[in-house]
């Protein structure tokens, strides 16, 4: 027998009665057993403060666990942890989706942005009855009391909010604005390259990441060849310095800066041939209400988290080389954002 299981034997031997009367051994229920009888409370406290650091698989070969053990036993512990944040009654939140899978397989994230934390994993794609969900089981009186929404472009999202949460104020996430101005700069290039040839071709080959990379991300050699870039081609130089300018649309206090700002951005579109663009700006045009209402003062919140956990729930999927239990999965990425459990709690 394992540490692990003599550990458990030995704590359920003192607890053992048997019953003078029929001859049965049984056990007594204890606050500090958990539900399942082979292993206790705090065991289970144990290995899931484990897993926060760990990947299950290095968990279960320290404990000698199997790793679907391991499984239940970090569940019990997010559980708590979940349990011990609280009914969510946010002001402010995000809604994004995350891929599950390969083949478009999505699920709707939303967070507290307030708090800095999910709150809910779910749906069976990025549809507006996926949302409605969401709403469904946050309340109608939580939900009336939303004052913004956080999200991207996707009209199915701002119709369940429309419908659910009519006081909310709509602020499209400028990430997700930045990276379609990224592929329309992607799409310009890709043009350019299609229309050149020889030399003038050999300067645009390969450099997809250093034409849409943050300059500051660059290395010392990346910056050489983005000059390179630039200096050979006039249009990608254009296209690139009007994508780099675009992003201080954000920085505006009041919607007549911001909107004086843009109009003077889609006059730099003026005979540049630039196609991507243009349908960029008409874009922005369509949605202008939703990306000005950045610019009060009162909408002004952390847009990082929408963005960040995408991120997040990747690093979670590749330590566990994908997830085949979905709820395990949206309670990991739940939990993932909560603090750990109190020593005391173990």
């Amino acid at each position: 027998m394992s540490v692990a299981g003599w550990r458990i034997y030995l704590e359920f031997e003192r607890w053992r009665v048997t019953c003078p009367r029929c001859g049965g051994v049984y056990v007594e229920r204890l606050d500090w057993l958990a539900k399942n009888p082979r292993f206790t409370q705090r065991y289970a406290m144990h290995v899931g403060a484990l897993c926060r650091e760990m990947t299950n698989k290095a968990v279960a070969e320290l404990e000698h666990l199997h790793d679907s053990t391991v499984k239940d036993l970090d569940k019990v512990y997010m559980q708590k942890q979940v349990t011990r944040a609280g009914t969510a009654a946010p002001r402010a939140i995000g809604i994004d989706e995350i891929a599950i899978r390969k083949g478009h397989n999505y699920r709707v994230v939303v967070s507290d942005l307030d708090r800095g934390r999910p709150i809910w994993v779910g749906g069976q794609g990025r549809t507006e009855a996926d949302l409605d969900r969401f709403f469904a089981a946050l309340g109608a009186q939580k939900a009336t009391r939303i004052e913004l929404a956080a999200m991207d472009m996707w009209k199915p999202f701002r119709n369940s909010l429309t419908k659910n949460a009519p006081k909310a104020r709509i602020v499209f996430d400028k990430f997700h604005i930045m990276r379609h101005l990224a592929d329309a700069l992607d799409e310009v290039r890709r043009s350019e390259y299609r229309r050149l040839a020889g030399k003038d071709r050999a300067f645009i080959k390969g450099q997809r990441y250093t034409l849409l990379s943050s300059r500051e991300n660059l290395s010392h050699d990346g910056r050489a060849s983005l000059r390179k870039l630039l200096r050979a081609n006039r249009r990608l130089n254009v296209a690139y310095l009007l994508k780099e300018s675009f992003g201080q649309l954000w920085s505006y206090q009041t919607e007549g800066w911001a909107r004086a700002f843009f109009e003077r951005w889609k006059q730099g579109l003026k005979w540049q041939r630039l196609k991507p663009y243009r349908k960029f700006a008409t874009m922005i045009d369509r949605h202008w209400d939703g990306i000005a209402s950045y610019c009060r003062p009162e909408n002004k919140v952390s847009l990082g988290l929408v963005e960040g956990l995408n991120n997040k729930v990747r690093v979670i999927q590749r330590r566990a080389y994908g997830y085949r239990d979905e709820e395990y999965l949206k309670l990991k990425i739940i939990a993932s954002f909560l603090p750990p459990l109190p020593r005391c709690d173990s």
